[in-house]
């Protein structure tokens, strides 16, 4: 790694911190390039701005996933349990929440929908790859596979990511996915374990 290109990984690092610390409003550049110990002019050199940085960490954080999503291919799991894994590798981490609200923001429109552009693009050829493993042992029949993981993708990140759902949600959810992928009826019914463990958390 070029020494410009780690220092700006160092740079996004501390804002990550410290955005998780103080919250993305509570954090100044100032106190970004304090802590940094360098120039604000440098500062600049790599981020145009505030939001700038915030796009910047939320695609480091979603780099995190991908690597995490990519073992979960390895594990020693079931076809189904790695989908769900690895869907739930891209929702941010409890303490990140004070980082993705801010994309909520209707300010923040464009960002949002770059955003989840790029999770779109980094997770759906994980989940086809998983799709495809669980036809060849016949646990899925289904067609249009890259379609079919993008758009149980998105409905689960509206649907799940800020627990507004209920019993009925999840049920038709389920219903849904295994429709969608050709899977026997309750193949993922364990998805509703996995929502009511996550929503305890």
């Amino acid at each position: 790694m070029k020494k410009g290109e780690q220092r700006k990984q160092e740079l996004l690092k501390l804002a990550y911190r410290m955005f998780i610390e103080k919250g993305y409003e509570n954090t100044s550049i100032d106190e970004i390039v304090a802590k940094a110990g360098i120039a604000k002019g440098t500062y600049y050199y790599y981020f145009a701005s505030k939001e700038a940085t915030l796009e910047a960490v939320i695609e480091m954080m979603i780099e995190k996933d991908s690597a995490v999503a990519k073992e979960l291919l390895q594990a020693p799991l079931s076809i189904p349990e790695k989908l769900v894994s690895v869907v739930n590798a891209f929702r941010p981490e409890k303490e990140e929440v004070v980082i993705t609200d801010v994309l909520e923001r209707k300010e923040n429109i464009v960002m949002h929908d770059k955003i989840c552009k790029k999770i779109v693009e980094v997770a759906v050829p994980i989940l086809a790859e998983i799709v495809q493993e669980g036809i060849a042992q016949g646990i899925f029949s289904c067609t249009h596979i890259e379609e079919r993981v993008k758009m149980l993708l998105v409905t689960s990140q509206h649907m799940f990511d800020y627990g507004n759902f209920g019993e009925k949600d999840v049920e038709v959810y389920i219903d849904m996915l295994e429709k969608s992928l050709g899977a026997k009826s309750g193949t993922m019914q364990f998805i509703s374990q996995v929502l009511v463990e996550g929503a305890k958390e």
